[in-house]
């Protein structure tokens, strides 16, 4: 038994020491190991150059938050903190998957742009699935990830799409997804969640391509006590001529942090005073056209409003990418990001609040 472990073991060596060498000529690399298992590495490398210049601060990308600045002000940088990196293990009918990228918060351990720009990992996936059961970290079951629009500044106009990455227990039958995931309020009160968000979702699919419905139910803590909430949403991406198609998601009703990345709070202030569920509406569409075979472009729009912070939040682009190879690519994005209802540092309102940006991309999967 010893003897068969350790061979494994040298197996396993060596067909990592042969990925390491010959990495950088194909994309993606899966291990065949005994009994019919497999181990798949996978990820990119993304370099993103971006200038930007406005009143709303956005490095790296933009996030429905918005953070306002007291003045306009230019800034260029260059970084690969998107760059990311997964590993699939598949045992049977079991398989574990887990990804990191390099957007890591916080100061321990990172670097800066004095001396070595160095960047924290963080945990995107981490999960294993059994049949039609997936325990673990990964997409929200409300989110159509196939919706996404294609762009250089990561995620595209976040500001109105589902994107989040939590805990949680899914079932799948064909199209039908059940879910329990984690809970939180974001603008309510911290830690104090005892019942987990409960989401539904039906994925129609075919050559046409595919659209799905989905629904949430929630239960929100806030210092007044308990607030029951619902959101649904309609997402999908349709084939139209050639390869091009159209990518889209409606949400509405009670979504707070689910769509925007923080452009909507689950609970606000009402007119009177009371801590209250925030009603949210929010449109994503995309079109993404093939020039030729490997030349494309997508121009997108995203906007966001809510009723009790009065927020309205829009990001527009349009983008060329080029496949020099298979695996490498290059790109370039023009956009905009706007937002109402900023204040500044002495808690003025900001006039016309917005920034806008080019970013040059290179990206090689591995």
């Amino acid at each position: 038994m010893f003897n068969n472990s350790l061979f494994k073991v040298k197996k396993l060596v060596l067909a990592t020491t042969l990925l390491a060498v010959t990495g950088a000529a194909n994309a993606g690399y899966t291990i065949n190991l005994d009994d019919g298992d497999s181990l798949t590495f996978g990820g990119y490398v993304k370099v993103d150059a971006r200038y930007m210049s406005g009143n709303i601060a956005a490095n790296n990308y933009f996030i429905g938050s918005a953070t306002a600045l007291d003045s306009d002000i230019s800034n260029f940088g260059i970084s690969a903190n998107e760059t990311r990196f997964n590993t699939k293990y598949v045992h049977g009918d079991v398989t574990g998957f887990i990804e990191i990228d390099f957007y890591g918060e916080g100061t321990s351990g990172g670097g800066n742009e004095i001396i070595s720009n160095s960047s924290k990992p963080r945990l995107r996936h981490a999960f294993v699935q059994y049949k039609d059961i997936l325990v673990g970290q990964t997409w929200t079951t409300f989110q159509n990830t196939s919706s996404l629009a294609e762009s250089a500044d990561f995620g595209g106009p976040l500001v109105a799409s589902a994107f989040i990455r939590q805990g949680q227990v899914r079932y799948t039958n064909g199209g039908l997804q059940l879910s329990i995931e984690n809970p939180e309020t974001y603008g309510g009160v911290h830690g104090e969640d005892s019942i987990p968000d409960f989401i539904g979702k039906y994925t129609f699919k075919g050559d046409w391509g595919n659209v799905s419905v989905s629904g949430l139910a929630r239960q929100l803590q806030t210092v007044d006590g308990s607030e029951s909430a619902v959101g649904f949403g309609v997402a999908g991406r349709i084939n139209t001529f050639g390869k091009d198609d159209v990518r889209f998601q409606v949400h509405g009703g009670n979504t707070g942090r689910y769509v925007g990345v923080a452009a909507a709070t689950d609970v606000a202030m009402n007119n009177e005073g009371k801590m209250d569920v925030e009603e949210t509406t929010s449109v994503m569409v995309a079109y993404r056209h093939f020039w030729t075979e490997k030349l494309r472009s997508s121009v997108f729009f995203g906007n966001t409003t809510t009723d009790l912070t009065d927020r309205d939040r829009t990001h527009v682009g349009v983008n060329l990418f080029t496949n020099v190879t298979k695996q490498l690519s290059f790109g370039i994005e023009i956009g905009q990001f706007s937002a109402d209802s900023l204040l500044d540092a002495n808690k003025n309102p900001i006039s016309d609040p917005d920034s806008t940006y080019v970013q040059f991309s290179t990206k090689f999967v591995l």
